[in-house]
């Protein structure tokens, strides 16, 4: 079994940045996130985003704030521990035991769930049951992997136009195929994808993908209108994803459906385990990045008090050893 003072679940922006905020007071701090890499929903669903909510910058793409997030969190030293879930959640003398799969054991000053809205997983595509080629994604984490392709976006979310958009300088062709008229995407995104050399088919499904070991095209069926095969060699499947709390459910944490109840200090129920970001419900809860940066240092705040009674609740800014 190994210590560690916090032990952070959630690799997202809240989570990476009460990395650093427990580095800033002193604590070692292990970073827990069944995702490969660090940056949550932003890093595997929409790096190519622009965000207008972050506070200093007027606008900034997703994956330039999570890489401004690691950068500071590394001021922490923190240990990342990717591609792994924490399965069991018990309190051996007082203090949290985290069983991460593989079962290695965290002792743990305090835990900190940073976990979005739990672990994700996308939306299936039913035209690509038993497609075993390659070329059908469901995020694209680098879009310039797509230049110069016939790419094929079904979807008609934030995300399928977000993708459209930022694909249509690159790719030879895009294609968005949607199954109804209206679209969940924000206006005016779909104004902008509107304006640009992108083919958007409404009241439209996909039947079926071609092509043995690469997509080579899909069929395309109109309703009330002629099925057509459209070239294709990538396809985005922008069908949104299902959220699941996983493990979290058993650990005996008092849930509001899917999120974690929590005091003013993003205390939840349990002894030394604390929440912040999304995940967290309260009376006038707000789900923001920018909101989950204040839970993040008030969570890591109270946990250091929870760690040494002897510590001050607020230790004073950043700036004032400098």
């Amino acid at each position: 079994m190994r210590e560690v003072d916090v032990a952070i679940i959630g690799a997202g922006p809240s989570g990476l940045f009460a990395a650093y905020y427990a580095g800033f007071r002193g604590l070692s701090v292990a970073v827990v996130d069944a995702l490969p890499e660090p940056g949550g929903q932003i890093a595997a669903m929409y790096p190519e985003k622009m965000i207008y909510d972050i506070a200093g910058f007027p606008a900034i793409k997703g994956r330039d704030l999570v890489a401004n997030l690691v950068a500071q969190a590394a001021t922490a030293t923190p240990e990342y521990l990717l591609g792994v879930r924490a399965e069991h959640l018990e309190h051996q003398d007082g203090k949290p035991v985290l069983t991460l799969v593989g079962g290695e054991r965290l002792h743990c000053g305090a835990v900190i769930i940073t976990g979005g809205l739990g672990s994700f997983t996308p939306r299936p595509l039913p035209a690509a049951v038993g497609f075993v080629g390659t070329g059908l994604v469901y995020f694209v984490p680098q879009p310039t992997d797509l230049a110069g392709r016939d790419v094929l976006i079904v979807g008609g979310g934030d995300s399928a136009f977000d993708w459209a958009a930022a694909l249509a300088p690159l790719a030879r062709s895009v294609t968005l195929v949607h199954r109804r008229e209206r679209f969940r995407a924000h206006a005016a995104t779909v104004a902008r994808v509107r304006e640009l050399p992108v083919r958007i088919v409404v009241n439209a499904e996909v039947t079926k993908l071609h092509g043995d070991t690469v997509v080579t095209g899909v069929d395309v069926a109109v309703r009330g209108g002629v099925a057509e095969t459209m070239p294709a060699d990538a396809v985005i499947a922008a069908l949104g994803f299902t959220a699941d709390l996983g493990p979290l459910v058993d650990w005996g944490l008092r849930l509001d459906r899917r999120h974690i109840v929590v005091d003013s200090a993003m205390a939840t129920n349990l002894p030394r385990v604390y929440a912040a970001g999304d995940i967290t419900e309260y009376p006038g809860k707000v789900r923001l990045i920018a909101t989950g940066f204040g839970e993040a240092a008030t969570a890591v705040n109270n946990a250091a008090v929870a760690i040494d009674p002897a510590a001050h609740l607020f230790p004073g800014h950043s700036s004032d050893g400098t």
